[in-house]
């Protein structure tokens, strides 16, 4: 399968006070020992912001950028992201998806504001215009609905399909999260699938984060993502229907996390184990 690595699985994050930050090099050491070939760019400052010095460290552990993920404001009529938008178009390759996130304007992910009419249509159309940009420069591009941001919610997500062409990125554990069953959206939109985030999820909390009553980041701090097989999420069938519906993009191990300090040495404990556990449960599905 084509399976990638994420630094957030390490749990380096760019949220401020999100948690203890690893060294770039422990990270891609520990995607390489594990066999990943792959990995999202992680945070600005995580890996070099110059392409050939970035390329260099990747190819010194054998890894491929396959996703970038950028928090952009896209809802603001007074303002126009596409420059800052190219700008980090500038800085990747042809392979690599601009995983967009439809930022808040604000640092975390733990309260976000309702839209208005003119803060949807203005979202909307900032987000044909970066897609049309991104084709016409040979670039890919994929809206993440997620968590904290102003497409978060089911009835979001359905909008964004009906009402502009933008890709997505299929986050089964944000999807979840916000009210969205990740399989009934592999089958239903597998079309508009461009990019695959897999993480699995305790359901009951995902259910104290929707309603208001446990904040985002508390909850992935006490467990609310999983190794995939470990959670309520039927990642199995999610990976059979796209693949049946001819998918042919990346699937990435991205189980968010929040660390209290450096974690042991691996193989024992600590991301390096629970990504592990995920790559195990993958070679179950595969085989």
């Amino acid at each position: 399968m084509r399976v990638a690595g994420a630094p957030i699985s390490w749990g380096v994050c760019e949220v401020p006070g999100w948690g203890h930050q690893m060294a770039p090099r422990r990270v891609l050491g520990e995607m390489r020992d594990l066999g990943l070939g792959a990995t999202e760019l992680g945070p600005a400052g995580f890996l070099p912001p110059d392409p050939a010095a970035r390329g260099r460290l990747l190819a010194e552990f054998g890894l491929d950028l396959v996703g970038a993920f950028v928090p952009a404001v896209l809802h603001d009529p007074g303002r126009d992201p596409l420059p800052d938008v190219e700008l980090a178009m500038d800085g990747l390759g042809e392979e690599t998806v601009l995983i967009l996130a439809a930022a808040t304007g604000t640092d975390g992910y733990d309260q976000r504001p309702e839209l208005d009419t003119k803060a949807w249509r203005a979202l909307l159309s900032n987000l044909d215009a970066i897609t049309l940009r991104a084709a016409a420069r040979g670039r890919r591009v994929a809206l993440h609905p997620h968590v904290g941001t102003v497409v978060e919610r089911r009835a979001e997500v359905e909008r964004v399909l009906g009402e502009c062409s933008v890709p997505l990125c299929l986050d089964t554990g944000h999807l979840l999260v916000g009210g969205t069953d990740p399989l009934w959206l592999a089958r239903f939109a597998a079309p508009r699938v461009a990019h695959v985030h897999l993480k699995d999820v305790d359901v009951p909390l995902a259910e104290r984060v929707r309603d208001g009553r446990v904040p985002y980041t508390r909850a992935v701090r006490d467990g609310l993502y999983r190794p995939l097989g470990r959670g309520d999420i039927d990642i199995a069938a999610v990976i059979a229907a796209l693949e049946g519906s001819g998918y042919e993009g990346w699937y990435v191990m991205e189980q968010d996390a929040v660390l209290a300090a450096e974690p042991p040495e691996p193989p024992g404990a600590g991301p390096y184990a629970d990504v592990r556990a995920c790559l195990d449960y993958l070679a179950g599905v595969a085989s």
